[in-house]
């Protein structure tokens, strides 16, 4: 396959993922704030969003104050901000378009009418009457996509590139959530980790903070409903929610669709399958990746720090986007 259209491909998938977790966080964030709390805990959630993203310095040069409409409008509908979701599902419309011929009619016409629909649904005023329908609106049409896909493409390279998109950008959605959402919370508790690294070491964890956890009940449900976990909470752990399985669940566990095993699981997978003589640094890379997640342990993940473990998950992420990019995209600009 030639790398202009596997680029193409990759980038194709991982836009249509990141404006389904774009929706995602920003219909947790929405329906958190109509819950009873200060004006502090309201805007902190909205900081958060941003800080997920890394868009914090752009919105702030857009916007004096960080107050919820602000910050919705700016990640649905701002053209300036490459995340936001007009801009995620334009630019896998337009990688679509470039490659046509690589997809199945299906796949185009679902992709052109996604984009066709957004538009028409932001002029209508849909998003301003009713934000919580209009995420989930969003994030159906990205499961409408991926179902297309794997239901009508041949299971070839093009098919597998798409797969790789998809459970990388995933993977590093996932990861971010996690890290900021879970900082967001330990720091709001006043609890202070002991770790030594600045992030949510076990003490967190421990029996001195169960009174803030009962506290932060909603909070931990809203991470979990953000990557359509609540309910799988309920039946592996069949408790209350608890932290340190909040983090196991989506850092550890195989059989949770938008953990980072999984995630791991599928680009190590996807990889295999389209193999070259170039890639055998990034397949070994991506295998000990999911291999360190296989055979992690959440107990020595909190005891050496939550924030830490995530950060430099993500930079290995970071990386194994390049090497990908290196070996079988077009290459990406230094």
């Amino acid at each position: 396959m030639l790398s202009r259209t596997a680029d193409h491909l990759f980038w194709l998938a991982r836009y249509m993922e990141r404006a389904e977790n774009t929706a995602r966080m920003l219909d947790v964030n929405y329906q958190t704030s109509l819950l009873p709390q200060s004006a502090d805990a309201a805007e902190q959630g909205w900081r958060g969003l941003l800080s997920i993203s890394e868009l914090t310095g752009l919105f702030a040069q857009r916007h004096p104050q960080v107050q919820a409409q602000a910050v919705m409008d700016f990640m649905v509908r701002d053209e300036t901000n490459l995340s936001s979701i007009t801009c995620c599902i334009g630019a896998a419309r337009e990688n679509a378009r470039a490659v046509r011929g690589a997809l199945t009619t299906e796949v185009w016409e679902t992709t052109n009418q996604t984009w066709l629909e957004f538009n028409r649904k932001l002029k209508d005023g849909e998003f301003e009457r009713d934000p919580g329908a209009f995420f989930e609106w969003v994030k159906f049409r990205s499961h409408l996509s991926r179902g297309v896909t794997v239901g009508t493409m041949l299971m070839d390279e093009a098919l597998y590139f798409l797969r790789i998109g998809t459970f990388l950008e995933r993977a590093d959605n996932t990861a971010r959530l996690l890290d900021v959402k879970f900082h967001a919370l330990v720091g709001g508790a006043g609890t202070q980790s002991q770790s030594g690294n600045g992030g949510l070491g076990g003490d967190y964890f421990g029996s001195s903070a169960k009174e803030s956890q009962e506290v932060d009940f909603y909070h931990w449900s809203a991470i979990l409903r953000s990557v359509s976990g609540f309910e799988i909470y309920r039946k592996v752990y069949r408790n209350v929610i608890r932290p340190e399985r909040v983090a196991e669940l989506l850092i550890l566990r195989p059989d949770m669709p938008r953990s980072l095993a999984a995630c791991m699981n599928e680009v190590v997978a996807n990889l295999e399958l389209v193999a070259n003589a170039q890639s055998v640094e990034t397949r070994r890379r991506a295998g000990r990746l999911r291999s360190d997640l296989q055979y992690g342990r959440i107990d020595e993940i909190l005891a050496t720090g939550l924030h830490a473990y995530l950060t430099q998950f993500l930079d290995r992420v970071n990386d194994l986007g390049v090497g990908i990019s290196r070996d079988f995209l077009v290459p990406m600009a230094e």
